[in-house]
């Protein structure tokens, strides 16, 4: 038997032989990006946080009409950066001194990422991020909100064909507003769910081995299973190249290497990073990058995600529990209300949006070791051939359907990618009407119950589709009926069926005192964790106020199994008017409200407080208002945001001599392929609507499964000090000075000070999981916050924020950031004073008035400031020789130390007693809990349960 512990190159096939071989989130270089601007040419100079490596693009400015960039895949240095920049500068002043404006290299602006490129009637136009926001943290990777964008014509002006309908097509793109919700990270896959991140990036080959090579270690190891096919090294054109950009050859199938590297040992120490290929069905950006991202290092690729995204802080008795929700909006078939229904004829479904929840224990760092959760909802439409008939304005135009779909293809295409995502069992939960005196809704329940009927025939019972219907609009109305238990019970169904992702190993605590419903529960369940097999799919007619309420308490019975299962909850239940539960509520909210902007036109008419049943009657008010702007927005804007999103993702091109966007009478034939005469080659089963490989994977998901993910995956290997690998570098980025203050943790919305009603009462329990019963104007359980307030997703940024061309300011931009308000009075709000004490009460004494002091101290102060500032100044002498300044005092060290000033010390000795019991500490950081070591300390932990739970 092979001892995987001794061999870390090769891991074994579905797990990780070796911890440091566990794959970690590639980080980009490409973080800070400057655009110089000459006459014939553009210079996009991007750089990493610390300006240490560099990497130019160049781009041809002389193309009226075509897109020419140069990428030469070289790394700079900061000296070869600067030197290649003023090489150009003098050059271009050589060649034209007397040209206006067009002598040397000009700064032009700059950003923080490249969108894309986009054309209409003339030339490209490249689109840069130029303001961002931090909005969460997993591990040590950061999501970014964008705030500005700018948009920069490309072709010079001696080669622009001006055309009269360009400007409008430019007016039409830029409706789609980029700072309104649109998210990026660059290291973190925010188009993949948590758990294809975490467990799908395991299944790759080893790189710089020979499949000859494997055999023979395969011989040696008889449980790892390998195919059989050949697979030879290829030579590498470069020695030592560690990146690696798999393709996937479309005539042969078979695997090749595009970047190759010789066959190197790897020591011990050695990571491997992996950045998977994008899940494109997210990317917003998709269109924009079609020219531009096979041409180029993959670090200068950007993937831009649409929705909604906000973390919050629930603190467990000192303990960091993050929160964190993401709504991620598909491209496919996307549009505004009325315009966008059921489904096109390949089986995407209108306002499909994908929900995950994660949960973690904020203490510990790492992404790989810290033990993160995560549950998976998504909405969608009806998936038939429906729509609306808008002619007529009224409130609620009649609901027809479009074609007959006997053998319910459409269906069949929409549920089979489900299973392709997520795997079985597809629960979904119809919240549509089923009794009406006139039929309106109900012909999309007797539509979807026909079709799943006719679909589960041909599927295995065990992986049969479920249905689950509740009138839920009818029973709201009731006084005897309470709507939330009864979603609590379908929910709690639906997430013992389903189960969730939960990474690393389980927790002693579950173990001593297991939990039924914990052990019960579905899903694939190993020694590394749990992972979540099926989804559940929630629709009703516009997918917005009672579908985010259901999935509202779907999420909520999930996370009283996500904290189960990191040790916070004894048992997996949680009750309402909990401080936790009102975060959770108010992620919801604010997301409910997000995506009803996007797709109604008017925040959410029903908030989840009247499914309570506990706003005040004041709110009617609100109910009105909401519903006469999602009218107003349906009646006279949805068809200019429609034109403007299908032009933003490339669903309606542009081109001279064809008809124009706003001369088109309908999109219908844009979205719908077949209409246009592009039929599949191969016409699909009838039975055999579901593709082989997605049932043989079944319950897990094929993209977890198969290695499709590969093509385009990009491999880098190196040592834990690898900028590209060192999460703890780049999330607390020693190289700069931050301020408390503009950290985003500092400014999350905390479960103590934005949402406990009396933190500094002494005798209030901390505890977020305790149930508070209040009342006020704005109290737990009283309804939302005031009237007309908008989404914090969506508010702008204060007058502070950076500047366009200041990039070294761009932590700047967290300050700006709007908190989350909470639901408490302000009275009780909780400010940073009273977290930390005053100088009084630290040092007793206090400076209240720089003015009152005395001359004699006055001038001691300055003296001390002076210190430290000339500390670190120096100056260069006539001989170009750089020396320290005189400092306008003398003292004298008086520490026993060596080296005494403000910037440098030397530490005190310890002995190795004391040495390995801090690096113990440091090691328990990044790792997490670990179970006892000796039986002396198992004793005394398993004496600490017993005692606890007596």
């Amino acid at each position: 038997m092979l001892d995987t512990e001794k061999d870390p190159v090769r891991p074994a096939r579905g797990k990780v032989s070796h911890p440091s071989m566990q794959p970690v989130p590639l980080i980009s270089s490409v973080q800070r990006i400057v655009l110089y601007e000459t006459k014939a040419r553009f210079f996009l100079v991007g750089s990493n946080n610390r300006e240490t490596k560099f990497r130019v693009l160049k781009i041809d400015r002389t193309e009226p009409k075509e897109l020419v960039i140069i990428d030469d895949k070289v790394e700079y240095s900061q000296r070869e950066v600067r030197e290649l920049l003023s090489m150009l500068d003098v050059g271009n002043r050589a060649t034209r001194p007397a040209q206006k404006g067009g002598a040397g290299l000009t700064r032009t602006v700059s950003a923080f990422g490249i969108v894309g490129f986009v054309r209409f009637l003339e030339g490209y136009y490249i689109v840069l991020i130029t303001k961002r926001r931090r909005v969460a943290i997993l591990g040590g990777h950061t999501i970014y909100k964008i705030e500005d964008t700018s948009m920069i014509y490309i072709p010079n002006d001696s080669v622009r064909n001006a055309h009269p309908d360009e400007s409008r097509y430019v007016k039409i793109f830029q409706n789609v507003d980029l700072s309104s919700n649109f998210y990026f990270s660059y290291s973190y896959d925010l188009t993949h769910t948590l758990q294809f991140n975490l467990t799908a990036a395991c299944n790759f080959l080893p790189f710089g081995r020979t499949r000859k090579h494997d055999k023979q270690m395969d011989s040696a190891d008889d449980d790892d299973d390998v195919d059989d096919d050949d697979y030879e090294e290829e030579d590498g054109e470069e020695e030592g190249t560690k990146d690696h950009v798999f393709e996937t050859s479309e005539e042969s199938g078979d695997e090749k290497i595009d970047e190759s590297v010789p066959n190197i040992e790897l020591e011990k120490g050695h990571i491997c990073g992996v950045q998977n290929s994008p899940e494109y069905k997210y990317v917003w950006n998709s269109h924009m990058l079609e020219k531009f991202e096979d041409r180029v290092h993959p670090d200068w690729r950007m993937s831009i995600i649409h929705g909604f995204c906000a973390q919050s802080n629930v603190c467990v008795y000192g303990r960091p529990v993050f929160i964190t929700l993401i709504a991620r909006r598909s491209i496919l078939f996307a549009g505004t209300r009325f315009l966008k229904r059921g489904a096109n004829c390949e089986g995407q479904v209108a306002n499909e949006v994908e929900t995950e929840q994660i949960v973690h224990d904020a203490s510990v760092l790492s992404l790989g070791s810290g033990r993160y959760t995560a549950y998976v909802q998504m909405r969608g439409s009806v998936p038939l051939y429906w729509s609306q008939d808008i002619t007529t304005m009224m409130p609620k135009p009649p609901i027809g359907l479009d074609l007959a779909d006997p053998y319910t293809c459409v269906a069949g295409l929409h549920f089979n990618d489900m299973m392709k995502r997520y795997g079985a069992p597809v629960i979904i939960l119809n919240l549509v009407k089923k009794r009406e005196k006139r039929k309106h809704e109900s012909v999309l329940t007797e539509e979807l119950v026909s079709a799943i009927n006719y679909l589960n025939q041909f599927l295995p019972p065990q992986h049969a589709i479920q249905y689950i219907a509740w009138d839920m609009a009818r029973f709201t109305k009731s006084k005897n009926v309470n709507v939330m238990e009864r979603l609590g019970e379908i929910a709690d169904r639906v997430v013992m069926k389903t189960g969730f992702f939960k990474s690393g190993p389980h927790l002693y605590c579950t173990k001593l005192r297991p939990e039924e419903k914990y052990s019960e529960m579905q899903g694939v369940t190993e020694e590394s964790g749990r992972r979540q097999t099926g989804v559940l799919r929630t629709n009703c007619v516009d997918c917005l106020d009672r579908t985010n309420t259901a999935q509202f308490v779907t999420g909520k019975v999930a996370l009283a199994f996500q904290l189960y299962s990191l040790g916070v909850l004894e048992d997996p239940k949680l009750e309402f008017d909990t401080d936790a539960i009102r975060v959770f509520e108010e992620l919801y909210e604010d997301m409910g409200d997000t995506l009803a902007l996007q797709y109604g036109g008017s925040q959410l008419v029903h908030s989840i407080q009247s499914y309570r049943k506990l706003t005040p009657w004041t709110s009617h008010s609100r109910d009105i208002m909401q519903t006469l702007s999602r009218y107003y927005s349906n009646a006279f804007s949805d068809a200019e945001k429609q034109s403007a999103i299908n032009l933003f993702l490339g669903v309606f091109l542009p081109h001279e001599g064809h008809a124009n966007l706003w001369d088109l009478p309908t999109d219908y034939y844009l979205h719908h392929t077949y209409s246009r005469g592009d039929f599949p080659r191969i016409r699909r089963s009838y039975t055999q609507w579901w593709e082989l490989p997605v049932l043989r994977a079944l319950p897990l998901p094929q993209d977890e499964v198969s290695r499709d993910h590969r093509d385009g995956q990009v491999v880098h290997w190196g040592s834990k000090d690898d900028e590209r690998l060192d999460e703890f570098s780049e999330y607390y980025r020693p190289f700069q000075l931050t301020m408390f203050e503009d950290l985003f943790v500092s400014n999350m919305p905390h479960s103590i000070k934005d949402f406990m009603p009396n933190p500094s009462d002494p005798k209030s329990d901390p505890c977020p999981f305790a149930v508070r019963k209040t009342t006020g104007k704005f109290g737990f359980g009283s309804g939302r916050k005031a009237i007309g307030a908008t989404p914090p997703t969506s508010a702008a940024p204060e007058d502070n924020s950076s500047s366009e061309s200041d990039v070294s300011s761009e932590d700047d931009l967290t300050s700006s950031a709007t908190p989350i308000s909470p639901l408490s009075s302000s009275s009780t709000h909780v400010s940073f004073k009273d977290l930390f004490q005053t100088m009084k009460e630290t040092y007793g004494v206090s400076i209240n008035n720089m003015e009152a002091m005395e001359r004699k101290d006055l001038s001691v102060y300055r003296r001390y400031v002076m210190i430290g500032l000339n500390a670190s100044k120096q100056f260069t002498d006539p001989k170009g020789v750089p020396r320290a300044r005189k400092t306008l005092t003398e003292f004298y060290p008086t520490s026993a130390f060596k080296i005494d000033s403000s910037r440098e010390v030397i530490p005190p000795t310890v002995d190795k007693r004391s040495k390995k019991v801090y690096e113990e500490y440091l090691e328990l950081g990044k790792t997490g809990h670990t179970k006892p070591i000796t039986r002396e300390d198992f004793e005394v932990y398993r004496g600490y349960v017993s005692k606890k739970y007596k």
